[in-house]
């Protein structure tokens, strides 16, 4: 760990980016990349996407922050915005900063709310860095410099019915999933083992939390991952793209548990640039239909990887995933694929464990680009 003045730095990137463009970054040096991990689904418009832009400039003209105890329009807009767009009955909506203090709240809302303790999670989960949700999360090189985490929490193999409901009993809080695990390997849960999950929980009276933070607003082909299998859990955890760029998270709740959850809050939740942003990321994908969208370049991707890993011959063991969240196992580590992605082919993307290439690009782009990295992929797999 190095002091870089008033911030940390882990580790030092090899390029320096400078500005943003739609589906590209530019490093100082003028190189232009072809962004194919938005930051981890951040960029969900993609980079500098004009209408987030402008909202941005207008608001913060007009009010920068104000706390959430006053009422103000452009956050009372956003919480009515996501509780119309939230799958089934859910309309609650608590707003915080980033994706791990939306399970943070999740967590404490399903133990408040039911007067349980236990809480399952699922091997490979990932849910957020701080104590809290580390402790939902499986992988130990996260955990281990941290021990102790918060308890309670018990894991079972994700996909597998039985295991879950040897684990679900009547001390039971809650159960976190991931409709599609996103860096435990790109690995979609059936629609079968869903709702296996939601009658469980419902037969135990627990909440069924799913934690929608890289698969929602779209990026599955459907606004909610879990609506491609049409279960609605009791609690919904949303961030990473909804603002496109600026840090915020959502917890969205059915009824029974905003209304027997106790007393929670955040001192920047849902300050009115922020909630600027996502109203008009959140009109943009609804707007311009981006999960269909996502839907098909998805599909074409998927299958031109597939292709060209046949006619190649080309070292990848699966392409998997939903929509424009696409995971290529490649038989050699991952990290040396990227490495040579970003240096020879000016493309960027993202790991999803040692053997998985991941893909979570803007859900603006289009075939061309498509190509591009079906290209780059062949020319460094070959």
């Amino acid at each position: 760990m190095t002091d870089k003045g008033s911030s940390f730095v882990f580790s030092e990137k090899p390029i320096k980016m400078e500005s943003g463009e739609g589906a590209y970054l530019y490093s100082d040096k003028g190189t232009e990349y072809l962004d194919f991990g938005a930051n981890y689904a951040v960029a969900a418009l993609g980079h500098s996407h004009p209408a987030v832009v402008s909202a941005i400039q207008e608001q913060a003209a007009k009010l920068t922050y104000v706390q959430a105890s006053y009422p103000v329009d452009v956050r009372t807009e956003l919480y009515e915005k996501l509780g119309a767009l939230a799958p089934g009955d859910i309309s609650k909506v608590w707003l915080c900063n980033s994706g791990t203090e939306a399970n943070e709240a999740a967590l404490k809302f399903a133990r408040s709310a039911t007067g349980r303790q236990k809480i399952i999670a699922t091997k490979r989960a990932f849910h957020g860095r701080t104590l809290g949700s580390l402790a939902l999360t499986w992988k130990q090189k996260y955990k281990k410099p941290y021990e102790p985490v918060a308890g309670g929490v018990e894991f079972v193999t994700y996909g597998d019915e039985e295991e879950l409901a040897e684990a679900i009993d009547d001390e039971t809080a809650a159960v976190f999933l991931e409709p599609i695990q996103g860096e435990g390997g790109i690995n979609p849960a059936s629609a079968e083992y869903l709702q296996a999950a939601r009658d469980l929980t419902d037969e135990a009276d627990a909440a069924l939390v799913f934690d929608e933070i890289q698969t929602g607003l779209g990026r599955t082909g459907e606004l909610w991952a879990c609506e491609h299998s049409g279960v609605v859990p009791d609690i919904l955890t949303s961030a990473k793209g909804i603002a496109n760029g600026l840090p915020l998270g959502a917890t969205l709740c059915a009824d029974w548990i905003a209304d027997g959850a106790a007393s929670h809050g955040s001192t920047f939740s849902g300050g009115p640039v922020v909630c600027a942003a996502a109203n008009a990321t959140l009109d943009t994908i609804v707007e311009e239909d981006l999960p269909a969208h996502a839907a098909e370049i998805g599909d074409y991707l998927t299958s031109e990887l597939e292709a060209a890993a046949e006619e190649h011959d080309l070292p990848i063991r699966e392409v998997r995933g939903e929509g424009l969240m696409i995971g290529v196992e490649v038989k050699r580590g991952a990290n040396r694929v990227l490495k040579h992605l970003a240096l020879s082919e000016q493309v960027l993307a993202l790991p999803a464990g040692r053997t998985v290439v991941r893909f979570l690009p803007p859900l603006i782009i289009d075939e061309s680009h498509a190509d591009q990295v079906v290209e780059a992929m062949v020319n460094v797999l070959s």
